[in-house]
């Protein structure tokens, strides 16, 4: 959703907060089913109120057709739906990539002149990732947890961390691309720098890379020139604290995070800095955040979400701005007071847990206990667009509590169906190739992901081509063999029409020949013959067609 300044509430954000009126109000009946259709029915209303930039909880899509996820600042619209995630599921896969390995890049925007960094930020961010990759693959941080979740080329994102370095960027900004700053940078501007200054240098395109943009103080940035969306130290419509994306780039691709100057603004950083530094900040205030969300769903919607692949990532889900369960039980203090609920290589950190769908909850840290589940689907076309799946080769320890299956409809159209039967039929809504996702749970939540593509081709006509006998009495009851092409199986898939009459008994033996019994007829006529599939109508072909009644 599109963050406000407070008391501004337009009109969609104010459906915004009905829909959270709506999640509370079902909390008291006990009604999830009903919070879920509600939040989501009042989202659609609000998104089609706002004219701009479309979003659905933290993922947004821009005019140019791009995806990002973004972390919502307190007071946000968006912030307002984060306590409902309590009463949705657990993440799904969506059939897109994780990352199985990152390599990560600081990227310091700092061109002469241009605001400074404080003291100890650039270092302190640095230093953080230099100790996430000591600790790599282990189990004492939240990379851990999202090591659980794969996709359909069978990677895994394991916790496989490794610092490439800084970048110090001394390119001068360009003109500002929004106004809600002195110094305003669209995501646009933003990405052609990033896009640039990767190709100029030769440095990879892949999804085992990720650049960190960190701006200095000073230096904001809005998703798109209308400024409606922009980072939290924007003068109108501050919404996020970071957000992650990706851009095309030939065969491969460039996986980002934009991280603005948020150490010290409430929204984003509660001021609990066990380093002292204000690097501190900025890993609380969304570096983490969109780190690990990047691991899970590196290009935004595509990999494992919340609410059937339009809703929030496995950071959103415990972003609840509440200690407890955004953070998790405080390990000590460090020597300056503050709390910490991360140890990386001997240094203390804080910042927000991830979700892990095993368990179902928010976690500091997570060792995998217990078998994988397994995710397997069959798709058969049966009709052309009319697809039937059978996921029965499925399994899980203790037996598999759900299949949630996703039917990519066409761009940005994802339709979920939640389901404990491991067969379900989807009819596509026109001819093309879909992607189709399965998602397996355990009754633990473990969860595995697998996807396919699904060729859906437009639904044969029925047509006749042949009549025999092609001729019988008035008085009806003739058993007539019908061959043609496009018939349904069974008694009750095909009609046939005798001129206006419909033959009472049909028997479809395959596809191309069918038995029936012609009706009565009123006098001795030639009538023309026509068989229905799924309300579409064979076509003319006299005189092969044409029963004679005699």
């Amino acid at each position: 959703m599109v963050g406000m300044s407070r008391g501004a509430w337009s009109g969609r954000d104010r459906a915004v907060r009905g829909a959270a009126l709506a999640g509370v109000c079902a909390r008291a009946a006990g009604s999830i089913s009903w919070a879920r259709g509600a939040l989501l029915a009042l989202l659609t209303m609000s998104l089609l109120a706002a004219g701009a930039a479309s979003a659905s909880a933290v993922i947004v899509h821009l005019h140019d057709g791009r995806a990002l996820s973004y972390l919502p600042l307190r007071g946000s619209a968006a912030a307002a739906l984060m306590p409902l995630d309590e009463f949705f599921s657990n993440v799904d896969y969506n059939g897109g990539p994780v990352m199985a390995s990152n390599t990560n890049y600081t990227f310091y925007w700092d061109p002469p002149g241009a605001p400074a960094y404080p003291a100890q930020y650039q270092s302190g961010v640095n230093e953080y990732l230099q100790d996430l990759a000591h600790d790599s693959g282990g189990h004492q941080n939240v990379d851990s947890v999202a090591s659980q979740y794969n996709d359909a080329a069978g990677e895994f994102a394991s916790y496989g961390s490794h610092f490439g370095g800084q970048i110090i960027d001394t390119d001068p900004y360009p003109a500002n691309g929004c106004t809600e700053a002195a110094i305003c940078l669209t995501d646009a501007q933003l990405r052609a720098e990033l896009t640039s200054y990767i190709a100029s240098h030769s440095l990879p395109t892949d999804l085992a890379h990720e650049y960190f943009v960190l701006t200095p103080p000073g230096v904001e940035s809005c998703f798109e020139a209308s400024g409606r969306e922009c980072s939290v130290g924007a003068a109108r419509h501050p919404a996020y604290c970071a957000y992650h994306g990706n851009v095309p780039v030939g065969e491969g691709e460039i996986i980002y995070a934009a991280d603005p100057y948020v150490t010290g603004s409430y929204g984003c950083d509660d001021g609990n800095h066990p380093n002292g530094k204000p690097s501190d900040g900025a890993l609380e205030g969304g570096l983490s955040h969109e780190h690990n969300e990047s691991i899970s769903d590196p290009e935004p919607n595509s990999g494992w979400t919340d609410i059937g692949g339009s809703g929030g990532e496995i950071g959103d889900k415990c972003r609840t701005f509440e200690e407890a369960t955004e953070f998790g039980t405080p390990l000590g203090s460090s020597p300056n007071g503050a709390k910490y609920n991360q140890v990386i290589n001997g240094h203390f950190y804080w910042y927000q847990q991830e979700w892990s769908d095993q368990g179902h909850q928010c976690l500091q840290r997570l060792t995998f206990s217990g078998e994988e589940p397994t995710a397997t689907f069959t798709g058969t076309p049966e009709k052309g667009d009319e697809v039937s799946f059978d996921a029965t080769g499925s399994t899980a320890p203790g037996g598999v509590a759900e299949y949630n299956w996703q039917f990519n409809d066409g761009p940005g159209v994802s339709i979920p169906t939640e389901t404990t039967v491991p067969t379900v039929t989807h009819k596509f809504r026109r001819p093309g190739s879909y992607l189709v996702a399965l998602t397996v749970f355990a009754s633990n939540g473990t969860s595995i992901g697998t996807a396919r593509t699904i060729a859906a081709v437009k639904s044969p006509l029925p047509a006749i081509t042949k009549l025999s006998p092609a001729s019988g009495p008035r008085a009806g009851g003739t058993s007539v063999t019908v061959t043609g092409s496009g018939f349904a199986l069974g008694t009750k898939a095909t009609g046939f029409r005798f001129g206006k009459r419909l033959a009472s008994t049909v028997d479809c033996t395959s596809t191309t020949s069918c038995t029936v019994l012609a009706p009565a007829a009123a006098r001795a006529q030639t009538v023309d013959v026509v068989a229905t599939v799924a309300a579409t109508k064979s076509r003319k072909s006299r005189p092969a067609d044409q029963f004679t009644y005699l």
